[in-house]
C-alpha cells in the first residue's frame, strides 16, 4: 500500500498520485586528475589519441547498450544521447543527457553513458596518472513530458 509520503518521493508519481512520464535525465560525474594530465588532455598529447572525443563516443555507445550491460534493464528507443565535458585544472566533469519517446525514464542509460565516458578517460590516461579517482556520478535533473 502506498502512503502519500512515499508517493511524493517517486519521480514518476505526481503529488496527487497521478502517473507522469520521465523523459529526459542528465547524469554528471567527474574524474579527478593531475594538472599535468589535464594539460595533456587539453593539448591532445595523450598517446592513445583524443581523450574527450573517444570518451564521448564510448559514452554514447554505453547509453545505447545499457540493456545489454545491466540485467533486467529494458531496451529503449533512444532519440538523443549527448555527452558533454568540462575541463578543470584537476578534474574533468562529464554529463550525459538522454531522450526517449518510450513511456519510461532513461536514468540507467544516462548513468551508463557518464560512467563509461569517465572510465574511458581513466583508461586512456592511466599510463601518466596513477592517482585518478572517479566520483560524483548522480542525477542532476529530470525533465518529464506527459504523453
Amino acid at each position: 500500500m502506498w502512503s502519500g509520503e512515499s508517493v511524493k518521493r517517486l519521480s514518476h508519481i505526481a503529488s496527487d498520485g497521478r502517473v507522469r512520464m520521465v523523459d529526459v535525465s542528465a547524469k554528471p560525474g567527474k574524474i579527478k586528475i593531475k594538472r599535468a594530465t589535464a594539460n595533456a588532455i587539453s593539448r591532445n598529447r595523450i598517446g592513445k589519441g583524443n581523450v574527450l572525443a573517444t570518451a564521448q563516443i564510448a559514452g554514447i555507445q554505453a547509453a545505447k547498450r545499457a540493456a545489454e550491460l545491466i540485467p533486467l534493464c529494458h531496451p529503449l528507443p533512444l532519440s538523443n544521447v549527448e555527452i558533454d565535458f568540462e575541463m578543470k585544472r584537476s578534474a574533468v566533469s562529464a554529463t550525459c543527457s538522454v531522450r526517449t519517446t518510450a513511456q519510461t525514464g532513461v536514468e540507467m542509460e544516462a548513468l551508463a553513458g557518464v560512467a563509461i565516458a569517465l572510465l574511458t578517460i581513466y583508461d586512456m590516461c592511466k599510463a601518466i596518472d596513477k592517482e585518478m579517482e572517479i566520483s560524483d556520478v548522480r542525477l542532476v535533473k529530470k525533465t518529464k513530458r506527459l504523453v
